[in-house]
């Protein structure tokens, strides 16, 4: 008899880890949020992001970027999979085999129609609640960046930019 079923899951970790490898759910306030996969405007504009600062990190190898899906373990009630991470290589100690385990310094989201209060709204609310110190969210149609940074412990908003991401951790302007 399938284990599934001698031992069914008792928290919702445990349904969301018995989920099949690849699957676009995220365990956000301890509630399972589907989501299905993004549209094709929304993979242009991650993928330009991600050549930018993955040209700069090159040049300049103070971190490691990562690109969704890949999950963020920030407590056994918040797993979610951020677009675009960056972690500082003083911090690489949060990336583990399956999984990171831990705070990403820098998270990037861009906005699809089905994420879009989810973007500002829940997953704002874990990062600032478990110390992103940057997180940008972009519009792919306008390419508005919302920006907002971590100061004594509460997301402060900074002045929306278009087309550029303004990283005070990365120590540059990223331009898509």
């Amino acid at each position: 008899m399938p284990e599934t079923l001698i031992h069914p899951p008792k928290t919702m970790l445990e349904v969301w880890e018995r989920l099949p490898e690849g699957t676009l759910c995220q365990l956000i306030n301890n509630k399972l949020i589907m989501s299905p996969a993004p549209i094709i405007i929304h993979q242009q504009i991650l993928n330009e992001i991600n050549i930018e600062i993955s040209n700069f990190l090159r040049k300049n190898p103070i971190g490691k970027l990562f690109i969704s899906p890949i999950d963020v373990h920030f407590s056994d009630e918040n797993i979610l999979q951020p677009d675009l991470l960056f972690i500082e290589n003083k911090n690489l100690n949060i990336v583990h085999k399956k999984r990171l385990y831990g705070t990403p310094n820098l998270i990037i989201e861009i906005l699809s129609p089905s994420t879009s209060q989810l973007d500002f709204e829940e997953k704002k609310s874990v990062y600032e609640r478990f110390g992103v110190q940057e997180y940008f969210i972009v519009d792919p149609n306008t390419k508005s960046v919302d920006s907002f940074f971590l100061i004594n412990n509460k997301f402060e908003q900074q002045k929306d930019l278009t087309g550029k991401i303004d990283s005070k951790i990365l120590g540059t302007k990223i331009l898509f």
